[in-house]
């Protein structure tokens, strides 16, 4: 199952062979954003904290046919579209790596109390409060801490600017965003969705077959991501101190700073902090998810606006100046990004291109011209590979020497083979003899 996109207007089509929940996991392809619990219904399928620290869906029983094929039709990780080419051959820039943009600069948000308590400059913070102070939208679809986990991340609808700040912050580890988002729908009211970028994939996909995604998801806004870390990572920080979760009162990733510490406080009164570099220094432990590692899109092509962050080579050396890049895709996305900093919402820093967007996500551009091979290794080694179109991904790999790519394929093709870009069956971890399921204890 699975074809890789041969061009940006040669698209492959698709097999017809479905693939189960079961399959999907277990080929290492899911990225647990709960859209399949959604749209079978939680009696059908049930999302489980796994022992390895991924949120994953389990069906109760064997899903009927077309529901099955409707999943296979959103599921970000069995497809995985991109700008159509009417928006790149309409933007005011294309570019093979970083597809299309209508704006490229640095900057972040007006407000300084945004500014530090966001993660990087508050762009999307400050974005998500802009629109619902001027009625754009009813509310935001986001994520933040789970207020009786706190080391957890679950969605969170916002409906007014302070519930947005308290949501503001980087999140990592396993996050199921659409986990409701049928319901969401079924409200019928304008909202935007502020989410990573295979999240917005998973929406785009469900909008091909069902109207009310483009009647009421007025504007789609994506942090350009480095990839989802398992549960596991953040409780080894946690056997650093010799903390359970059950301790825990606050566990915030990043934040309070550029990028501010990873700061735990527990029920009784005590503090700890690591830095975002001591957080992030051994990256044989950064436990990200095998659906991350053969991402083709990362960088939020089919949101309407991107944003990430600014640092050399995709690291801090130390607190810096709070700074997004600010990538404006789509012609909705600029109509917002204009109005925001008129408002004075957003400043804009200075304006930016493509060389200096590569050189400050580097890591982003090695991987878009990896992909390509990574895929078509897995597929040499009989694995599943998601339905790519409209990402270019041979135009990247192109950019490649023959030698790089050969040992990016045989890289993924061998570890293929040895199970390393699959997943053990999606089971229920047990705490204290509770299991975990829907995301609750």
């Amino acid at each position: 199952m699975g074809l890789i996109e041969t061009s940006r207007s040669q698209n492959t089509t698709p097999s017809t062979d479905l693939l189960t929940l079961s399959e999907i996991v277990e080929s290492g392809l899911c990225i647990g954003c709960g859209l399949c619990r959604s749209i079978a219904g939680a009696g059908q399928v049930e999302m489980v904290m796994t022992p390895e620290g991924r949120e994953r869906p389990v069906a109760r029983h064997a899903l009927d046919k077309p529901t099955l094929a409707k999943i296979n039709a959103v599921c970000p990780g069995t497809r995985i579209a991109g700008p159509p080419p009417a928006q790149m051959n309409a933007a005011a820039l294309a570019d093979a790596v970083w597809g299309p943009v209508e704006r490229l600069v640095l900057g972040s948000a007006g407000d300084p109390r945004v500014r530090f308590v966001g993660s990087g400059g508050g762009t999307l913070t400050a974005l998500g409060q802009f629109l619902l102070d001027t009625g754009r939208v009813k509310f935001v679809l986001h994520v933040a801490a789970s207020r009786s986990m706190p080391m957890r991340t679950e969605r969170k609808l916002s409906f007014d600017a302070a519930s947005v700040l308290e949501g503001a912050g980087s999140r990592y580890g396993p996050a199921a965003t659409l986990v409701d988002f049928s319901d969401i729908l079924d409200r019928g009211e304008p909202f935007a969705l502020i989410a990573k970028p295979c999240d917005i994939t998973a929406v785009r996909n469900l909008a091909r077959l069902d109207r009310r995604v483009d009647e009421h998801m007025r504007y789609a806004l994506a942090f350009v991501c480095g990839g989802a870390s398992d549960l596991t990572k953040s409780e080894q920080v946690l056997q650093r101190f010799g903390l359970s979760e059950d301790e825990l009162a606050l566990f915030r990733y990043r934040g309070y700073g550029n990028p501010g510490p990873n700061r735990i406080e527990t029920k009784d009164g005590r503090a700890f902090e690591i830095s975002y570099r001591q957080l992030w220094e051994d990256e044989d432990k950064w436990m990200i998810q095998p659906r991350c590692k053969i991402c083709p899109d990362a960088i939020g092509q089919v949101a309407d606006i991107a944003v990430s962050d600014s640092w050399l080579n995709g690291g801090p050396a130390v607190e810096d100046e709070p700074l997004n890049g600010i990538i404006v895709r789509t012609k909705r996305g600029l109509e917002l990004f204009d109005a925001a900093v008129e408002a004075g919402v957003l400043e804009i820093e200075r304006e930016s291109g493509i060389a200096e967007i590569s050189e400050l996500q580097s890591h982003q551009v090695r991987k878009r011209r990896a992909v390509w091979a990574r895929l078509t290794g897995m597929a040499i080694a009989g694995k599943p590979v998601p339905f790519v179109g409209d990402l270019a991904l041979r135009d990247c790999a192109s950019q490649n020497s023959l030698a790089e790519n050969l040992a990016e394929g045989r890289g993924a093709r061998d570890r293929a083979r040895r199970g390393r870009l699959g997943e053990p069956p999606a089971v229920p971890r047990s705490v204290g003899g509770t299991v975990l399921a829907d995301g609750c204890p």
